[in-house]
């Protein structure tokens, strides 16, 4: 498992441990022998990921998507329109209410095809996601190729954190490589 912390004011580390967002390295950790792509022949698809976090992350107080079904997904609002009615909501993965974490697990096609980017920006739009932690494959492997999904998403977040051009609204993002 590999772990990257970014936070543009403030250092992750210390609001990490407050807020629990470490604890989510420890179910992580737990799973690892099952969801590892660091030596694995193939992928693993998202579901799988969340499927073997999905009990350790509840511990922790996390709503967890279960299944593909609308009840079983985790719905967040974004904008509210009449009434005060959801207008905009995004699904994630898992969400804890009192902390403001946001989990995405990316794996398989997500993890070759920009599936991070879309999951830092959509996160961002999250009414009260004060953290994301968005878990990629250290490796993903597909027909006879690899791509290290893991560091590429590490050098997006690098490079949007080096820059001033754009400004994420989080206490600070948890990039877990499985």
């Amino acid at each position: 498992m590999s772990t990257c912390t970014r936070s543009g004011v403030t250092s992750l580390g210390i609001r990490a441990r407050r807020s629990g967002v470490g604890k989510i390295l420890s179910v992580v950790g737990a799973a690892e022998s099952t969801i590892s792509t660091i030596d694995a022949a193939t992928g693993f698809k998202s579901d799988d990921v969340l499927k073997a976090l999905g009990a350790g992350l509840a511990e922790l107080g996390f709503a967890v998507e279960t299944a593909k079904t609308k009840d079983a997904k985790i719905r967040r609002p974004v904008l509210f329109g009449e009434n005060g009615t959801s207008r905009v909501a995004y699904e994630i993965d898992a969400f804890h209410d009192e902390l403001g974490i946001a989990v995405e697990v990316e794996a398989g096609r997500g993890a070759h095809n920009n599936a991070d980017y879309r999951d830092i920006v959509r996160t961002s739009l999250i009414l009260d996601a004060k953290f994301l932690a968005l878990l990629m494959p250290i490796n993903y492997r597909y027909s006879s190729s690899a791509t290290p999904a893991y560091r590429n998403t590490l050098g997006q977040l690098d490079a949007i954190y080096a820059s001033d051009r754009l400004k994420l609204p989080f206490h600070g993002v948890l990039l877990v490589g499985y």
